[in-house]
């Protein structure tokens, strides 16, 4: 749905038990203080999935008679209420984008151009690495660039740096845009719900190294790749995004990798945009993604 671009849209994301009322109470709030929705979406679980409820609802603030301070005191106690889980976004509020990048350069220049075609709402306002491969790119593009090379005998040290970073730059979302290094738990666990990363393979088919090879070797038919956010758990986190390809008995591992490529920077994009959208609720150890 197209959005005035010159007013000021609040992003309402719900989860809750499913119960009767809501709907009618979150769309009759939007009423009373004379806003417009302008997009509304949901869904209901039966009671066998879990009977959860998720909800996204945008509406125009531009005449509404209500300050910030008190749409988030009128949310709070409709969240008492229907014990509801929410998040509240402005779209005049953009977030900022640290994406994190090895040597591999598909994935970070597609996410580059998309944000110098104002494709992303929110701003990629730093480049990190643990290798200078990629400085060319953040140049060419006006990006921050920091290289923060990882010891192996003191992982702790590069993640502080990197923390120190991160909080500098005020830092809402981290990307990994092939950056080859485990993040670790307790680093993860701060960043709960805004690291996202690309896997090169369709999920849960292919972890770990050499996926390409792999699937050369097991003769397979498609290819495909995963956005997800990371947990813990390695390549185990809700899945965002995925898209697959065919392949053939005559593609070679090179032909894999290109196809592969392809897919990765789109697949990857497409979960950052959807993230940025405000369009993503994580519900135990899967997302919904509501449609663009």
């Amino acid at each position: 749905m197209t959005h005035p671009t010159n007013h000021t849209l609040a992003t309402l994301l719900v989860s809750c038990t499913d119960r009767t009322g809501l709907v009618a109470a979150l769309s009759n709030f939007v009423f009373l203080h004379d806003g417009n929705i302008m997009d509304a979406d949901q869904h209901a679980e039966d009671a066998d999935d879990g009977g959860q409820f998720f909800m996204r609802l945008v509406w125009d603030i531009s005449g509404f008679r209500m300050d910030r301070a008190g749409i988030a005191k009128a949310l709070g106690d409709l969240a008492r209420q229907f014990e509801l889980t929410w998040q509240l976004t402005y779209s005049d509020v953009r977030s900022k984008v640290v994406v994190f990048a090895s040597k591999t350069p598909h994935c970070l220049y597609d996410l580059l151009l998309r944000q110098q075609l104002s494709e992303l709402k929110g701003d990629i306002v730093a480049i990190v690495s643990n290798h200078r491969d990629l400085e060319g790119v953040a140049g060419h593009f006006g990006v921050p660039f920091h290289h923060l090379p990882i010891d192996a005998d003191d992982k702790s040290g590069g993640e502080a740096a990197q923390e120190r970073l991160l909080a500098t730059f005020g830092a809402d979302l981290v990307v990994l845009a092939r950056y080859m290094q485990i993040l670790s738990p307790a680093f993860v666990s701060r960043w709960h719900g805004r690291i996202i990363n690309i896997h090169h393979s369709f999920l849960p088919a292919f972890v770990g190294a050499k996926p390409y090879h792999q699937a050369k070797l097991r003769g397979v038919k498609i290819i495909g790749a995963t956005a997800h956010y990371v947990t813990s758990e390695l390549d185990q986190g809700p899945i965002i995004e995925q898209d697959v390809t065919r392949v053939s008995h005559r593609d070679e591992v090179d032909d894999l990798v290109r196809k592969g490529r392809d897919l990765e920077r789109q697949v990857l994009s497409r979960a950052v945009k959807a993230h940025l959208d405000r369009r993503v609720l994580i519900s135990g150890n899967r997302t919904i993604v509501f449609e663009d």
